[in-house]
């Protein structure tokens, strides 16, 4: 008999794919044949030639399931699916026929199965996809995944359960994570107060991480849509601190704290210059992930020069210094493909933060 989990959340940006990976990372361990499908991915991506939802293709190729990728995305929408639906021009029924086929299917060949909805319980509605319907219509018991905080988490998770309770879902756990590590025991002690008269178990995720929180320079890239250029070991830097290099040069270098961005306008010749050369400190190199050159003014030719000869990592855009700080900092980051430091940090935090005997018995 597989045991199935339907991993949902409050929101974006909880940590549902970071939980999806630690527990088949964990389960690995205890079940011989682990499985994982995103019923409808609204993230696609190119993946061995085949259109695939982002968090498939990552855990495909974490777990060696490229065989399964069929199989583990098996509805990937566009750009103008909500648009079909709502004009009458498709129907969700083939659709959910679809995605029910391939859970039996994978029901049969795995004990253990991760189902991963896609960000809060609602998405999917307009197709009557939703988290909580795919969830009571494949009859698998579901684990929320909440933020860290008490208040407004607790409101969350009111609204999106109020959502699973319509559908007559299985709510059986909430994770509270990304939480302040001082705070974590209170946290989770409130948290269990507020659902002591449910059913549902309360318990810790992960407590925050700079490392998994950050964006790497490769996704910075790709989020800004300009090309990266450094060397092969520099893209998977983790950017831990983003500052605008619009002061003096001396207080661009106070304002360095460890594996600092830097966006610095195209016409500051001497900001440019005096990052590239500090890149050729050994000191320095812990400090400085790298540059963003933003703005429309061409770089010198012997400014370019110096920034190619330190070899230190960096973007051109033509955006400005203020559009490209507000994109940076209105994402948050996800894993990828390439993120090989953070996966394997998910790995080993997995086996001392999750309870995974209790998560394995509640389901």
């Amino acid at each position: 008999m597989c045991k199935k989990i339907f991993i949902a959340a409050t929101g974006q940006n909880c940590g549902k794919t970071t939980t999806s990976l630690s527990l088949l990372h964990l389960a690995g361990k205890k079940y011989p044949r682990i499985g994982f499908i995103k019923p409808f991915g609204p993230k696609r991506t190119t993946y061995h030639g085949r259109q695939v939802d982002i968090d498939a293709a990552l855990i495909a190729q974490v777990y060696a399931m490229d065989d399964r990728l069929d199989l583990m995305s098996p509805v990937v929408l566009d750009a103008h699916t909500t648009r079909n639906f709502l004009d009458g021009e498709a129907d969700s029924a083939p659709l959910l026929e679809k995605i029910t086929q391939v859970v039996r299917q994978l029901e049969q060949e795995c004990d253990f199965l991760i189902i991963e909805g896609a960000g809060h319980s609602g998405v999917g509605s307009v197709m009557g996809l939703n988290n909580a319907q795919l969830a009571r219509h494949l009859e698998a018991p579901v684990l929320i995944v909440a933020g860290a905080g008490i208040g407004h988490v607790i409101d969350d998770l009111h609204l999106n359960l109020a959502l699973f309770r319509e559908t007559g879902a299985d709510v059986r756990m909430i994770l509270s994570n990304k939480l302040l590590k001082d705070k974590r025991d209170t946290t989770l002690h409130y948290l269990r107060k507020a659902f002591a008269k449910t059913d549902i178990q309360v318990v810790g995720g992960f407590n925050y991480s700079p490392v998994l929180a950050n964006p790497t320079l490769k996704y910075l890239s790709e989020l800004l849509q300009v090309e990266l250029k450094a060397e092969s070991h520099q893209v998977r830097r983790i950017v831990h601190h983003v500052l605008i290099g619009a002061a003096s040069t001396q207080r661009v270098v106070d304002l360095l704290y460890d594996s600092s961005l830097v966006i610095v306008n195209s016409s500051r010749d001497e900001v440019l210059v005096m990052l590239a050369t500090l890149y050729h400190l050994v000191r320095f190199r812990s400090k400085l992930a790298g540059i963003v050159i933003a703005g429309i003014v061409p770089v010198a030719d012997i400014v370019q020069q110096v920034i190619d000869d330190s070899r230190i990592p960096y973007m051109r855009c033509q955006s400005t210094v203020a559009e490209v700080y507000t994109i940076i900092h209105a994402d948050v980051a996800k894993i990828g493909i390439d993120d090989h430091e953070k996966i394997e940090l998910i790995h080993r935090l997995a086996e001392t933060e999750l309870d995974f005997d209790l998560i394995d018995n509640i389901f």
